[in-house]
């Protein structure tokens, strides 16, 4: 484990956490976190992630007032990862498999945002390495311009573009594309990332629009590029494991799997039937199959129980389609609007089916009204 000494930036080993070391004793490190408190930690606990005169996770383009210098030094070439950056980067935290990636804009000169330049930073806090680019464009322009293009190591912070007051007007939209993977190991796989942002460039020029954040030691304008697995501006069409996943306790008896056979038993009760909808009560083996492949299979078996029924009045269909992303209990409401129009359509009971059942009511006029439509 490196040495750890006043003014290094460092990271938590087995905890959430970190920030910059105040003092060492002993075997103590007392590090200030982000809300300003004085936490003392073991030092074999601590990872150092930034020497005493470094910025941030990794090493930062130096900037140099004109306090300090009349002269601009010449830029540096890319550092390579370090030892211990490199250790970083193998460590897996035990949420790390649940990724959240920030973009975030540092001001230069803080108490001057007019003349200030806004240095962008990406946060990679996941267990995953990334494959990023990034590309900008104006508000009226149609074409990208690449700003950034590179692998960002598993929990790591790196410097990926530079922007000044007079770039914002050609400059406003951000596109952010991303692929993650691990080396050498097994893992979930995450769907390709792609996210365009708007740029409220305004923001820019206030003060209080730059905010503390966990990532930063300083206030910056942070944007969300994944919060929590999730990715900003993410579409609501759900993948075919989210609707595998959408189960609705308490689970109720339903039909067999397959082709729907009318239960001549319970069609003369008062019993409603139940039909299960989600895709793993109508399928053995999704795989392969497309989010339109499974619901167009799910208002399939819809269509047969209620077709199987229309002769039924007074009969009671509950159709469980789970809370999910309502996609299902979209289409179910389309196909009741137009081709099955007439019944009465309610929220089944959420104490009997819990959330995200629908229960229709088989009409007399409404079956024969359909029955002639169908002809």
């Amino acid at each position: 484990m490196a040495n750890v000494k006043p003014g290094d930036t460092v990271r938590f080993l087995n905890t959430t956490g970190g920030g910059k070391v105040i003092r060492v004793t002993d075997n103590l490190a007392y590090v200030e976190d982000s809300d300003g408190f004085e936490v003392p930690v073991q030092v074999r606990e601590c990872v150092v992630v930034d020497p005493a005169r470094s910025l941030g996770f990794t090493e930062r383009p130096e900037i140099l007032s004109k306090e300090k210098t009349q002269h601009k030094a010449p830029e540096a070439p890319t550092p390579k990862p370090t030892k211990v950056q490199e250790v970083i980067s193998e460590i897996e935290t035990p949420d790390g498999d649940v990724m959240n990636i920030v973009l975030g804009f540092e001001p230069t000169n803080i108490k001057a945002l007019s003349k200030s330049e806004f240095e962008g930073y990406l946060v990679n806090d996941s267990n995953y390495k990334l494959f990023v680019t990034i590309m900008t464009r104006g508000r009226e322009a149609r074409m990208w311009q690449e700003k950034y293009a590179g692998q960002i190591d598993a929990n790591m912070e790196e410097h990926v573009l530079t922007f000044g007051m007079e770039d914002f007007a050609h400059a406003d939209r951000i596109a952010v594309q991303i692929l993650a993977y691990k080396s050498g190991k097994v893992f979930e796989l995450k769907s390709p990332i792609g996210v365009e942002l708007k740029l409220d460039t305004t923001k820019f020029a206030k003060l209080h629009c730059f905010r503390s954040n966990r990532y930063f030691d300083g206030p910056v304008i942070a944007l969300d590029i994944v919060r929590d697995d999730r990715v900003a501006g993410e579409s609501e069409v759900p993948s075919a494991e989210k609707i595998a996943e959408a189960m609705l306790p308490p689970r109720v008896k339903t039909a067999d799997k397959g082709s729907f056979k009318p239960n001549k038993a319970r069609a003369t009760g008062d019993e409603p039937i139940v039909v299960d909808l989600h895709a793993s009560e109508l399928f053995d083996d999704m795989r392969g199959l497309s989010n339109a492949d499974i619901l167009n299979r799910q208002i399939d078996r819809f269509s047969e129980v209620m077709d199987a029924h229309l002769k039924d009045a007074g009969r009671k269909l509950i159709f469980i389609h789970g809370k999910g992303e309502g996609v299902l209990r979209q289409a179910l409401m389309k196909e009741l609007t137009h081709r099955y129009k007439g019944h009465d359509v309610q929220d089944a009971s959420f104490r009997e089916y819990g959330y995200g059942a629908t229960q229709v009511t088989i009409r007399p006029m409404a079956a024969a009204k359909n029955k002639t439509d169908k002809r």
